[in-house]
């Protein structure tokens, strides 16, 4: 096969990399919550009744900001049922996944979570502006960050919560141009609500920041209309624009969805053409950054039948989908992607944590382990910290039935404030080896630390309850650095990290 190629060089960037990049996502969907994070009778819990050998798999996989409590849950979403003694909580029907909620894990107890997890962990709080608007979000935003003095800061004192929440990062609703929301709105009537929010809680905290909600996919009809109708509505008053995307393999067209990347950066430049051409109509010299705050490997054509043949119960198993070699190859290039466009995409949310098309598992009092797609997230949080390089690729292409000819090679690559480089990369190819040849310009590098790359035999091998550790990254041999040209040959379907010294 033809060698692919490309070229470093420290004077050609794309930006910093935000380590709100590497966030995730917990909703009151499925076992996400109960049984996932949750379980005070497992023998791990702690006092909290946190699993911790959740919280030590959370804390390897490196997550940064955690979005809670939704997602289609917050539309429905009374905060208040949330708070207080856990025995005086009410127990509520949410639409969005036809359970019951039980309201046992709560507001207090998610921060609780994030202090655990650490303090690289950040708040992303979710306001339901489908079934409630602008004075339910500014009651919840003083209860969580008001001090004291004050009915609502009293109450979170009296509940337990002496300190303040701290949240800076709140999301202006979810989907909320999706049919199948709760309270769903026209981009007028959304537009003009969540303006009308966002400057009620700039009153209260001129330093929050504010997410609005984008288009529910590149696919949905109003797609870009929507986002310049909201914008235009709530351009000085926000910071990000959200963007949602799911991939999975259709009609058993797998050479599409592994070129799935290719639609998440033509989504991220759409958008980012639709924010400057509103900035620039309103001569502003603001810019807005985007939040892909739910993006992932979804197999979503057997969700709707799942929660369909729900009648109410508690905590069901939902979503739970098996993650292959393949789905990991593809979710590695969907981090990619992201990386690609760090200069515009600064919060990104792997949806979902635990048990939830997630990179985490759990069996009800049993153990936790991890899927094929933990470890692309993992590496890419561990080394992709730093300044990201533009990488151009002159690489073989293939042929796609939904996107036409796209290349093998998919690759970034990312400095650190050390002047180390990793680089990471994923060859399409399902039968062949790719040669890879990249030429050094300007960077010091002398050694290739490490060689890495997630891949097997059999492209359907998966981690399971019986076999945990089936799939792993495995040390790559013969990766070469010299006279300033890195030479590597990646397997087929693999997702590679290069780290550079």
């Amino acid at each position: 096969m033809r060698t692919a190629r490309f070229t470093l060089d420290p004077a050609f960037t794309i930006g910093e990399v935000n380590p709100r990049l590497f966030g995730s996502f917990v909703e009151h969907l499925g076992r996400c919550v109960y049984t996932g994070i949750f379980e005070p009778d497992h023998p791990t819990a702690d006092e909290a009744g946190l699993r911790q050998d959740v919280l030590d798999l959370v804390r390897e996989l490196g997550v940064t900001t955690i979005r809670y409590p939704g997602g289609n849950f917050v539309s429905g979403y009374k905060w208040e049922d949330s708070v207080g003694p856990v025995d005086a909580r009410p127990r509520r029907l949410d639409l969005a996944w036809r359970s019951t909620e039980t309201n046992r894990f709560g507001l207090s107890e998610y921060i609780a979570f994030l202090r655990k997890v650490g303090p690289q962990a950040e708040p992303m709080m979710a306001l339901n502006l489908g079934t409630r608007g602008v004075a339910e979000a500014l009651e919840l935003q003083e209860y969580a960050n008001h001090p004291s003095g004050t009915a609502l800061s009293d109450l979170r004192v009296e509940h337990g919560d002496k300190d303040p929440f701290g949240i800076r990062l709140w999301c202006l609703g979810n989907e909320m141009d999706g049919p199948w929301q709760t309270g769903h709105k026209t981009a007028e009537e959304y537009g003009r609500v969540a303006a009308e929010t966002a400057r009620a809680m700039r009153q209260i905290d001129p330093d929050v920041e504010l997410v609005a909600c984008g288009s529910s996919g590149q696919s949905m009809e109003t797609f870009a209309a929507w986002e310049a109708t909201v914008l235009e509505e709530t351009y000085d008053l926000v910071d990000h624009i959200s963007l949602h995307a799911y991939y999975e393999p259709l009609d058993g067209d797998v050479d599409s969805f592994l070129a799935s990347a290719v639609d998440m950066e033509s989504f991220i430049e759409n958008v980012v053409a639709t924010c400057d051409h509103v900035g620039a109509r309103l001569k502003s010299k603001k810019r807005i950054d985007l939040s892909f705050d739910e993006w992932n490997v979804w197999y979503l054509s057997r969700t709707q039948a799942q929660v369909s043949a729900l009648d109410w119960p508690e905590a069901p198993r939902l979503l739970e989908d098996n993650y292959s070699v393949t789905d990991a190859v593809v979710f590695g290039s969907l981090l990619i992607a992201l990386l690609r466009h760090a200069d515009r995409v600064t919060v990104a949310c792997l949806a979902q944590l635990v048990n939830v098309i997630a990179p985490i598992m759990t069996e009800p009092g049993g153990p936790a382990w991890r899927q094929t797609t933990f470890f692309p997230f993992s590496q890419a949080s561990r080394y992709g910290r730093g300044e990201v390089l533009d990488v151009r690729v002159d690489s073989p292409t293939y042929e796609t039935r939904k996107y036409g000819a796209a290349d093998l090679l998919h690759a970034t690559a990312v400095r650190a404030e050390d002047g180390t480089v990793t680089v990471f990369a994923v060859n399409r190819s399902r039968t062949r080896a790719l040669p890879l040849e990249v030429a050094l310009s300007g960077l010091r590098l002398t050694e290739v630390v490490e060689h890495s790359a997630l891949a097997d035999d059999d492209p359907d091998a998966r981690n399971t309850l019986a076999e945990p550790e089936r799939v792993t990254p495995h040390p790559v041999d013969g990766t070469t650095l010299e006279n300033g040209r890195l030479g590597a040959v990646l397997e087929p379907l693999s997702w590679n990290v290069i780290r550079l010294a």
